[in-house]
């Protein structure tokens, strides 16, 4: 029988695997697996099980928010571990379960593994880490995850984008210089002072579906970015502020492309996030895609 690594996080979204756990662990076994179910215990606990692994399997599984899926595919990676990997969403905001269309509903989630429809995503390597789906600095990269989801669906995304903007005043701009490739003879650079950067392989982030930019392609080998420099005078913030609530991505103070390799040199240490996490400061950031390099189950 084939054996099957099942993580999950207990305390992901509002503890609802604690519900389905049994179920999940049914569904597997009546498909022919011998399961092997292990509960994280902390943050970037599921990475290092990865190092502690005494028996090879041959279908890995993990259950929590993008965080949790995070560590996985972190953890995966620096083993080499080149197997496919199954996703039952279980956090608040599920951004690249959503892009994937992966069911919400957990045993759902885990019957449809079983059909082992393997879709192959570009894979973001951020320094010497990986993340899945987005890589943020500055302005709203905590708001989307410090604002509850419940809350976030009440007040919508324009009510969401004008929160942001309260923070204006406080927010202060990093200068950066930004080289990006589209191609290995197709580069440019832009030099100015930033209040946010995202650099994104999903449809939503944060929970907000589309602000990530039309075309969004999982698997074409390049991110989509967007760089906001701090509005000079009342006539940018509004065009900045109606760019942002129509998804138009055409304000005098936005920039967005797509890339496949990007290298920031901050003039100081920026706080990062990936996928929702904390990612470390950083001056210089080289931020590269590695097409199709993530088999996921959906």
């Amino acid at each position: 029988m084939p054996n099957l690594l099942f993580i999950y996080n207990p305390r992901a979204g509002r503890g609802g695997i604690r519900t389905h756990l049994a179920a999940i662990i049914d569904i597997f076994t009546k498909a022919g697996y011998t399961v092997t179910a292990r509960p994280t215990q902390a943050p970037g606990d599921a990475t290092e099980l990865f190092g502690r692994l005494s028996q090879a399997y041959d279908l890995i599984v993990c259950s929590g928010g993008d965080g949790t899926l995070d560590e996985v595919v972190r953890g995966m990676k620096r083993q080499r571990l080149d197997i496919p990997l199954g996703y039952i969403p279980a956090g608040t905001n599920n951004d690249f379960a959503g892009s994937l269309k992966i069911p919400r509903h957990m045993p759902k989630a885990a019957e449809r593994i079983c059909q082992m429809n393997i879709k192959n995503c570009d894979l973001g390597h951020f320094n010497d880490n990986n993340f899945v789906y987005v890589a943020s600095f500055g302005l709203f990269t905590d708001v989307a995850y410090e604002t509850r989801q419940d809350i976030k669906n009440t007040i919508g995304h324009t009510a969401y984008i004008l929160e942001g903007m309260k923070r204006l005043p406080d927010i202060g701009t990093s200068r950066m210089r930004v080289v990006a490739k589209q191609s290995e003879f197709d580069a440019f650079t832009i030099e100015d002072d930033f209040l946010l950067g995202m650099v994104t392989n999903s449809f939503s982030v944060g929970g907000f579906k589309n602000i990530t930019g039309k075309r969004v392609k999982l698997d074409d080998g390049l991110f989509e970015v967007t760089l906001i420099r701090k509005p000079k005078n009342a006539h940018e913030l509004n065009n900045l502020i109606s760019a942002l609530v129509t998804r138009r991505f055409h304000a005098d103070c936005m920039y967005w492309f797509k890339s496949s390799h990007i290298e920031i040199t901050a003039a100081g240490e920026e706080a990062w996030s990936l996928d929702g996490e904390f990612g470390g400061r950083h001056r210089e950031v080289t931020i590269r895609n590695e097409r199709r390099a993530l088999s996921i189950i959906c």
